[in-house]
This record gives C-alpha cells, structure tokens and sequence, in this order.
C-alpha cells in the first residue's frame, strides 16, 4: 500500500509543481473600480491593490482597493502601508478576499515599462508566488477601446535580475532579448449569473452604444501627436544609450591595445633577460591599471526604452490603420 502523506506534505508538492498561469480572471466589479479611479485622477497616475485566489492556472482577482496619491515624504510612505494593511485588515474581518495577487496602475499612453515597475515586481515576488500587474489607459479607453491588460515578468528575466548580469555575455547565454521581459497574460472578465441578468435588464433597445459612437470619431490627430512626442523622447534617450556603449568599446579597445603594447614589451625584455640568463618577468601585472576590467553597462535601460518604442510604434500603426477605415467609409457614405 503507498504510504500516506500529510496535509502539508501534499500542499508542498502541489506547489514545487504548479502549472504556468494562463488566464488572469477579473470580476466585472473590480474592472470598474479600476476604470473609476484611474478615470478620476487622470492624467495623474495612480495604483491599487489587487486581491483574490491562484487557482492553478488561473489567477482571479476578486476585489481590489486604491492606494493613496504617493509622495516623496518618508513619514506619508509609512502611512500608506499601515493604510494598506488596515485595509487588508477591515476586509478579512467582512469575509472579503484578502489574499494580495498583485496591483493596478493607470498609464498615460502605454508609457509603463520603466525600471520602477520591475523593481514593484521584485518587491512582490518575494512574498508571492505569482502576482500580475493590471495596467490600465483611460487616454486609449477614450477611442472606445478597454486598454486593460495584465502583465507579469518572465522567469528567465527575473533570473538576470536577481544576479544583476545584464551584460551581453549572459544575455546571450540566456538568449534573452528585449521582447522576453514581459509576458502579457490574457484576461477573462467574469460575472456571477445574477450580475450578467441585471445588466440585460438594463441594456438599451438601441443596438448602438456609446463606445461604438466613440470608435468612429473622425480626428486622430492628438493622440497621433501625442504618441509621436513621445516616441522621439523615447529615441534620443535610446540614442543615449547607444552611445554609452560606444564609449565602452571605444575605451575597451583603447584598453586592449595598451594591453598588446605592454605585451610587446615584456616580451623582448624577457628575451633580453634570458640572453643574459636571468629569469623572465611573468606577462601579466595584475597591479597595472591596463589590466583593470572595464565594467560594461547593463542593457537594462535599453532593452525597456526598445520596448517603449515598439509599444509607440505599435500604437500609431493600429491609430492610422483605423482613422484610414473610417476616413474610406466617410467618403463612401458622401459618395452615395
């Protein structure tokens, strides 16, 4: 007969083997919370906390609550976090999910893939297993779109961080690039039997609704704008970049040649040291600065500002695409 397990025996091995999240499930309510404070303080940006239950492959989020409008000031951090926990603490007593899954945040035109956001990541990798970030873009909801994704880092790319080895060697090890920070997980909106038949109830008879009427505004040119503002930022701050590392490998092969320089002269004073039958020098000094390690600069910086501008580019490519539809239909509605 095979031996019996405890509770905690079986808990433990459920966890070493579970499976890859799939799906984040999102309760109807908790989507409109998130779009009525991020709505209410736009263009400020603000963040929340996700609650709810890891279900093997399915993350649900169930309730969720805002943070505070942070500020710099140490003594208003630490009020937010006992806010938080009293939060936490006034849900657990109602019977309320209180399990932290991860967070929320707005954005501003898909402007979210910042170093802020992975170390928000690390910091809630260390006491949960899995957790997501929901982003979500009240400037995109505006076209009649809900610009509500969720997002979570990758594992291979959590591994560099930790060690801090984004230099081009482990990167190629690795074989990571800049699409392999974030993976995007697909989100299911879930409503009880009772919430979707209340909101039958309530739906129009007019089978236009306001976002449909949203979709065929006409004038695209401020978020083409705006989105092309952002996008040169983005490219002078890569340009930036670039050239950090081409004073790098300028400095390395400088480094290099006082290297083969310095080589060069050991080795005939050896051959002279040997004529007159003394013994040679060693050649490699390791107190000679020459020989000093160059550090290369982390492609941290430059892989998120490379996501940054496919994410712009991305946008003014799907903004275009549908202003031209709808400019082709106008012009055939004029036509007839």
């Amino acid at each position: 007969a095979a031996p019996s397990r405890s509770f905690l025996q079986v808990a433990a091995t459920e966890e070493a083997v579970a499976p890859p999240l799939r799906v984040v499930q999102i309760e109807g309510l908790v989507v409109l919370k998130i779009i009525k404070h991020c709505t209410e303080f736009s263009p400020a940006l603000v963040t929340g906390q996700l609650l709810g239950l890891d279900v093997g492959s399915v993350l649900e989020v169930t309730n969720c609550f805002p943070f505070p409008i942070r500020e710099e000031d140490e003594e208003i951090e630490a009020e937010g976090a006992n806010y938080q926990l009293e939060m936490m603490r006034c849900l657990r007593e109602v019977n309320v999910d209180n399990n932290t899954v991860g967070w929320y945040q707005s954005t501003l035109l898909g402007s979210f893939q910042t170093v802020e956001l992975i170390e928000t990541f690390m910091n809630y990798q260390e006491n949960i297993r899995r957790c997501v970030c929901i982003i979500y873009d009240p400037s995109k909801s505006n076209q009649g779109v809900l610009a509500l994704k969720a997002l979570k880092l990758s594992d291979s790319f959590m591994e560099l961080y930790r060690n801090n080895e984004f230099n081009g060697e482990k990167l190629r090890e690795k074989n990571l690039t800049w699409v392999d920070i974030f993976e995007e997980i697909p989100i299911k909106v879930s409503n009880s039997a009772l919430v979707s038949a209340f909101m039958t109830e309530l739906e129009a008879d007019s089978p236009v609704t306001q976002s449909d009427y949203d979709r065929l505004q006409l004038s695209s040119i401020p978020v083409m704008e705006r989105n092309m503002e952002f996008l040169i930022e983005c490219m002078d701050d890569l340009s930036m970049e670039q050239q950090k590392f081409q004073f790098y490998y300028r400095n390395l092969s400088r480094q290099q040649a006082q290297q083969q320089t310095w080589l060069q002269k050991r080795r005939a004073e050896n051959m002279a040291r040997k004529a007159a039958g003394e013994d040679p020098l060693p050649e490699e000094d390791p107190s000679n600065p020459i020989f000093k390690p160059l550090p290369e600069p982390s492609r941290l910086d430059s892989f998120l500002i490379t996501n940054q501008v496919s994410n712009y580019c991305n946008q003014i490519n799907s903004v275009a695409g549908q202003s031209f539809s709808r400019l082709y239909l106008m012009k055939a509605l004029h036509e007839n």
